[in-house]
């Protein structure tokens, strides 16, 4: 029997991995699969190892406060994969942790595949050696990272985002509305980690309380225990926390305040106008203007290489500044439908969907 060992350290990792692995399913029943990730993962078979409740860290400082703990997983992860002797190893995204790991794998004449790019092109270009040196196989999901990657002669492959595939599964479920009542809706996404959370989301639910005239829902991530929103559950009484329902909640809300990352691409191919925030330590801050060599930090404005929309960042996430902008989105007609408009150029841009059929085809060609 073929062996797969994946490693997925994040929610969205989790996510995508688990849609491959399905896909993977259809082409072949006999792989054993075992690896690092989450409950969806597992739900779809994958013995897993160790979970991304123990491995999601933001920022710099972060990553140094949590260094004993790192490194010890380092030490866990290679002799998990020694014993289970793969055939092949899938990373997904989770680059800090993956190239180091990949280096590793290349010494011990493991073959290696790379879902979900290292953002090289924003910061760290030198990761291109490693990668050139270590990677079987590099998956990419942002259109431009094809191109990139061709400058240093390097072949990649891009076979669209996988979000494509998750929303277009989502609405084929047609699902009933749940969330809406009388009242129009306002969705805050605050991201999946404690870190960005506590940062974050009580500047974010004092901005949108004020519009008394919408309902305000705040998307919790599944990987998030409840009780971790109980204190600010108590101050914002009249506000409502679902959690694991992000895609229903975005079905139906009017706009977001979303924090930077995934979710803002796919608020955008829920076409729900929204202002985007990130707040992460001070340090961690600094460390990052140095480093970051890029425009824009969402996902949004960073495929279209342009505004579409308004990003907030570290001192700029102010309650002011958010409401600030839901009134101009709310108000201004013209300026939300250019940010509608934007969105369908990008949906246009990242193509169709098919993304995690096309991969598992082509691991199987490859390895299996």
């Amino acid at each position: 029997m073929k062996k797969l060992f994946i490693i997925a350290g994040e929610p969205s990792g989790d996510l995508h991995g688990s849609n491959l692995v399905r896909e993977l399913r259809k082409l072949n029943t006999e792989i054993e699969i075992k690896g690092w990730g989450g409950d969806l993962m597992e739900n779809q078979g994958v013995e897993i190892k160790n979970h991304i409740r123990n491995l999601s860290f933001m920022g710099f400082l972060e990553v140094f406060m949590n260094l004993r703990k790192i490194l010890n997983n380092f030490q866990l992860c290679k002799s998990q994969i020694l014993e289970f002797n793969p055939d092949v190893i899938l990373m997904i995204d989770y680059p800090g942790f993956n190239l180091r790991m990949a280096k590793w794998a290349k010494k011990n004449g493991i073959l290696v595949s790379y879902y979900i790019s290292p953002q090289i092109w924003a910061w760290k270009a030198s990761r291109i050696k490693t990668i050139k040196a270590t990677i079987d196989r590099m998956y990419c999901i942002l259109p431009f990272e094809k191109d990139y990657y061709a400058r240093f002669g390097v072949q990649v492959h891009y076979m669209g985002h996988p979000l494509m595939d998750e929303i277009q599964s989502f609405e084929n479920n047609n699902t009933p509305t749940k969330f809406r009542e009388e009242k129009p809706l306002i969705a805050i996404l605050p991201g999946s980690r404690e870190q960005e959370i506590n940062r974050k989301l009580s500047i974010m639910l004092k901005a949108a309380v004020s519009f008394k005239e919408y309902d305000i829902i705040v998307a919790c991530a599944p990987n998030m225990d409840i009780h971790f929103f109980k204190n600010i559950k108590n101050e914002f009484s009249q506000v409502r926390f679902v959690f694991g329902q992000t895609y229903e909640l975005l079905k139906e809300s009017d706009f977001a305040i979303v924090t930077s990352g995934t979710a803002t691409l796919e608020t955008a191919l829920f076409r729900v106008p929204q202002v985007v925030c990130y707040k992460s330590s001070f340090v961690s801050y600094l460390i990052a203007r140095i480093v970051i060599k890029i425009k824009f930090i969402s996902l949004v404005n960073l495929i279209m290489n342009e505004k579409i929309v308004t990003e907030l960042i570290q001192k700029s996430v102010t309650e002011a500044n958010i409401r600030s902008e839901l009134e101009l989105m709310i108000n201004n007609k013209e300026y939300c439908n250019n940010i509608l408009i934007g969105y369908d150029r990008l949906i246009k841009r990242i193509g169709k969907g098919g993304c995690s059929e096309k991969i598992a085809q082509d691991l199987i060609l490859n390895y299996f």
